[in-house]
């Protein structure tokens, strides 16, 4: 296990370095500049603000300044937001989308995967059917229209819940519940088609021949089986969620790192796109080791190598 966690560190590290140097580059190929939106910005201001991010200087100069901050954990300063560095926004940003995609990774697994393991369990049933055509229909609808459907429900008709801002426990309904609804039913297809296979094997076969109760050969010997492709997707959907939505976060007015990101884009903000992308590429590369280390506790026949 200590040789794998090493292993994939070092993995780990080669990729941060790719992310970051395939970002930097392609951002500085895209025509224009951060300063072209300033309002009645003269050359030689624009000269002077250039000046002092270094903008002025060749590119690869820049690459190599930027890359040699970031090994001491510098992210550079926030272009827009002036005085302030990326890594104290991210600081800020990142906690509140975190606490919201948690809670929505919370609600998706508590429903997913029973939803998963009562359809297959009632294959062909009118229970199953059902689950099917909600699993796909929750999967087919995009969260910018669930979000909407959501306010036009709750706030606009039954005046229920705020659409706006975190002001209470009640504000997080909302956005949490777009959050968990395409990975609720994505996990509740995974989780059948995962079920339906397991309980198609030998030793389920001769469990239940042995005597082996329905309760105890489901939650037992195939539950554990069959959710280890929900937990292949739970890697990469923590970080997705626990980073921010941009859509969600935009239609609610979260002021989390997912609307910053998008802001920054749409505004040229170098450092913050980079720092941004580097965090979010660093997220998934951990939850998807977490995800290999937990597989070896879940199945003790997968041996880590």
């Amino acid at each position: 296990m200590p040789k794998y966690i090493l292993k994939r560190a070092i993995m780990s590290l080669i990729t941060a370095f790719l992310v970051a140097t395939m970002t930097f580059f392609v951002m500085n190929m895209v025509p224009g500049g951060p300063f072209l939106a300033e309002k009645a910005v003269t050359p030689q201001a624009q000269a002077a603000m250039e000046a002092k991010y270094g903008l002025d200087k060749p590119l690869f100069q820049q690459y190599t300044t930027y890359m040699t901050g970031l090994l001491h954990g510098d992210f550079g300063l926030s272009i827009k937001k002036r005085g302030r560095t990326v890594a104290q926004i991210i600081a800020v940003k990142f906690p509140v989308s975190a606490r919201i995609g948690g809670m929505a990774l919370v609600l998706a697994v508590l429903t997913g995967v029973p939803l998963g393991a009562i359809a297959a369990f009632n294959r062909g049933k009118f229970l199953d059917n059902l689950i099917i055509v909600l699993s796909t229909a929750g999967i087919a609808i995009p969260s910018f229209l669930s979000s909407t459907l959501l306010v036009y429900v709750f706030t606009t008709k039954l005046h229920l819940l705020p659409s706006l801002g975190l002001k209470d426990a009640r504000s997080y309904v909302m956005p949490v519940i777009a959050l968990a609804l395409y990975p609720s039913f994505y996990m509740a297809r995974l989780m059948r088609s995962s079920m339906l296979d397991v309980m198609g094997q030998d030793y389920m076969r001769t469990a239940r021949a042995k005597g082996v109760t329905t309760f105890k050969s489901i939650f037992k010997h195939a539950l554990r089986n069959a959710i280890l492709p929900v937990i292949t997707y739970l890697g990469p959907l923590l970080a997705s969620l626990m980073t921010g939505s941009f859509i969600v976060e935009k239609i609610f007015n979260i002021p989390g790192l997912g609307s910053e990101f998008v802001s920054c884009i749409t505004s040229r903000d170098y450092p913050m796109i980079m720092g941004t992308t580097i965090f979010l590429a660093v997220f998934v590369i951990v939850m998807n080791l977490f995800v290999d280390i937990a597989y070896a506790f879940v199945d003790p026949r997968i041996k880590l190598k």
